[in-house]
């Protein structure tokens, strides 16, 4: 089969979004993840699925300044980063308020905002340098995250929240907030901003738009992928650290004992932070333990998708098959909208089989019925996605400048 002609956006990239948000579904509203049958399904999307969206925000936001001539780069303050700071207020604005509709559920837009407000200084180096800058990060966010959480309160347990309205009301207040975002949150940036600077990485040292680079990109991604998790296996059951951590958590964590899973159940009272209380936290790559390795291994996941989606979708069966999940992808911050509104209504508290297969089926059929209906008008790209760009670069397309 012949490979089509590249365009200005790539589809097997917007078809791995797509994967993330069936993902974010799955832990969402599917059932409890366990490792048998289907159930395996839900423990591949348990803590990848916004690993996945943050390597993909730091990937396409260094796709997108390809298509830019530097000539045509706005050359005052104003004009160069006025899109940017009004992106991250409705990134800020809309996360803070669908987390107050939808309180128990970690909604991630609120510290999206805040990644892409620490890129900008990023998006000026090459790939190698980049690279070393994303390495560096996988290793010093987490122990950031290990050194500091004791000083905020947080060595044992009780880390793991979101922005919500209420909490702006106040001084004390918006330190929290604040803290949340950079450290204690769900998502903060000690811990996710490392997938950021990984996406930017990759994007600068593979041109993936190549069959070769994105091959490079599959082997290299299950390669870390492997040494990621590999390690953690090791780490635990060769060397001694679950033994460790199950005598700890007996002194340090009682109430997590009496868990089929003791380990478990200690990280998922840490959402984006490291425990604390043993050193050998440092040693696991469990859904969301956010140390060195799990960074690594998540990493690695999405950098082998990347490469693999690519590459089937430069071959017509391959495209074919992966439209509907890049359509999804192209309007993924719209699908997040609604599921979190349909979340906060109706669909409350649901958590099945049966409801992960209808959210992810209505959202590749109306996405898919969106494209379709608006194919030759910008809205094309989605009604949240539109409104975004409308905001922050005026109704007329950017001269050069490639969809992503």
């Amino acid at each position: 089969m012949s490979a089509p002609a590249r365009t200005g956006r790539l589809a097997g990239v917007d078809a791995v979004r797509g994967l993330a948000v069936l993902g974010m579904f799955a832990v969402h509203v599917g059932p409890s993840p366990q490792p048998e049958g289907a159930g395996y399904v839900l423990v591949a999307a348990d803590g990848r699925a916004p690993a996945l969206f943050t390597l993909l925000a730091g990937f396409s936001l260094v796709l997108a300044q390809r298509g830019i001539d530097p000539a045509e780069r706005p050359a005052g303050w104003t004009e160069r980063y006025r899109p940017l700071l009004i992106r991250c207020a409705v990134l800020a604005v809309l996360g803070v308020v669908l987390a107050s509709l939808w309180p128990g559920i970690l909604v991630i837009l609120a510290f999206f905002a805040v990644y892409f407000l620490a890129a900008e200084p990023f998006t000026r180096l090459s790939g190698p340098v980049l690279g070393a800058v994303a390495g560096v990060s996988v290793v010093a966010g987490p122990l950031l995250s290990f050194l500091l959480g004791p000083v905020f309160g947080y060595e044992a347990s009780g880390r793991g929240l979101v922005p919500e309205a209420a909490d702006l009301a106040s001084w004390a207040g918006l330190g929290d907030v604040l803290c949340e975002l950079l450290l204690t949150g769900a998502y903060p940036l000690a811990t996710y901003f490392p997938y950021v600077l990984a996406g930017m990485a990759l994007a600068r040292l593979f041109d993936v738009g190549q069959p070769s680079a994105a091959r490079r990109m599959a082997v290299w991604g299950a390669a870390a992928a492997v040494a990621g998790y590999g390690s953690a296996w090791l780490a635990a059951h060769v060397f001694g650290a679950r033994e460790r951590l199950l005598e700890t958590i007996a002194v340090r964590h009682q109430e997590a004992m009496a868990a089929a899973d003791p380990v478990q159940e200690v990280l998922r009272a840490q959402y984006g932070a490291v425990p604390s209380t043993s050193w050998d936290w440092l040693l696991v790559a469990d859904p969301y333990s956010q140390t060195p390795l799990e960074t690594l291994g998540n990493a690695g996941v999405g950098c082998a998708l990347i490469g693999l989606c690519v590459l089937a979708a430069r071959y017509r069966l391959g495209g074919f098959l992966l439209r509907p999940l890049a359509v999804l992808g192209a309007m993924a911050l719209s699908a997040y909208v609604v599921h979190a509104l349909v979340l906060a209504g109706p669909a409350h508290g649901v958590a099945s089989w049966s409801a992960w297969i209808a959210f992810s089926g209505a959202a590749l059929t109306l996405t898919w019925a969106w494209h379709r209906i608006w194919s030759h008008s910008p809205l094309r790209r989605g009604p949240v996605e539109h409104a975004l760009r409308v905001a922050t670069r005026g109704r007329g397309e950017r001269p050069g400048a490639k969809a992503i």
